[in-house]
């Protein structure tokens, strides 16, 4: 059912006319009560930043065995599952809460697909796998019951391999591209975590050019 509800509702964003809303670099910080070190605390910088194959110039990645890596090089977060969160939560959820490195308008993260690309000005970017919540997130949020909220919610953060680098900003428009034939979804991936696949289940998913962490997941 969620394979043909992306489908769908793909095809009315398709030509939607997005924009960057905004770019969010984090530095390495201890959280409360926490010895190590994380670069989730991300605020939005309003000068260009530029966009390499690990992600953003000058943004932290504190662990390395979960995090970053040209598959994950960006985080990114759609503006109405922002939206959505905000009236969950009962308070905003400004860009950065999350760690997400960029925020798109007008995007729903449930619509996205591995394949998917996202064009910003000279950039292109390819999701590859959803954010799988973990005890930093909710460090973060400051509830220990937020990783259990964060995956019924059904809403993951993308994450993204850099296709074309170059400069990113807040305000760039961005062209959503659709992958063609059978979508994979990005939340469908979430929920597949902890669950026994049959050997087809895991053969599309590997079909699909996802994230090689998830494509050990999927492979065992």
């Amino acid at each position: 059912m969620l394979h043909k509800r992306n489908r769908v509702r793909t095809r009315i964003h398709e030509d939607m006319a997005m924009k960057l809303v905004a770019v969010c670099l984090g530095h390495a910080e201890k959280l409360p009560g926490k010895s190590y070190k994380t670069g989730i605390y991300k605020m939005p910088v309003s000068a260009p930043v530029m966009v390499d194959r690990l992600g953003l110039v000058g943004d932290a990645v504190c662990n390395s065995k979960h995090h970053g890596g040209e598959d994950q090089a960006i985080l990114l977060e759609g503006s109405l599952t922002l939206d959505w969160w905000a009236a969950e939560l009962g308070h905003d959820v400004l860009p950065g809460t999350f760690g997400e490195n960029l925020v798109v308008a007008g995007l729903d993260n449930r619509d996205v697909a591995v394949g998917d690309r996202f064009h910003l000005g000279e950039v292109t970017l390819e999701a590859t796998c959803a954010r799988s919540p973990c005890n930093t997130l909710a460090a973060r949020m400051g509830d220990p019951k937020f990783l259990k909220a964060y995956t019924q919610a059904g809403r993951p953060g993308i994450y993204c391999r850099v296709i074309q680098t170059g400069m990113v900003a807040a305000g760039d428009p961005v062209r959503y591209e659709p992958v063609a034939g059978d979508r994979v979804g990005i939340a469908e991936m979430l929920a597949a975590l902890g669950r026994r696949l049959s050997r087809p289940e895991k053969d599309r998913f590997l079909a699909a050019p996802i994230g090689s962490r998830w494509r050990q997941k999927f492979s065992a």
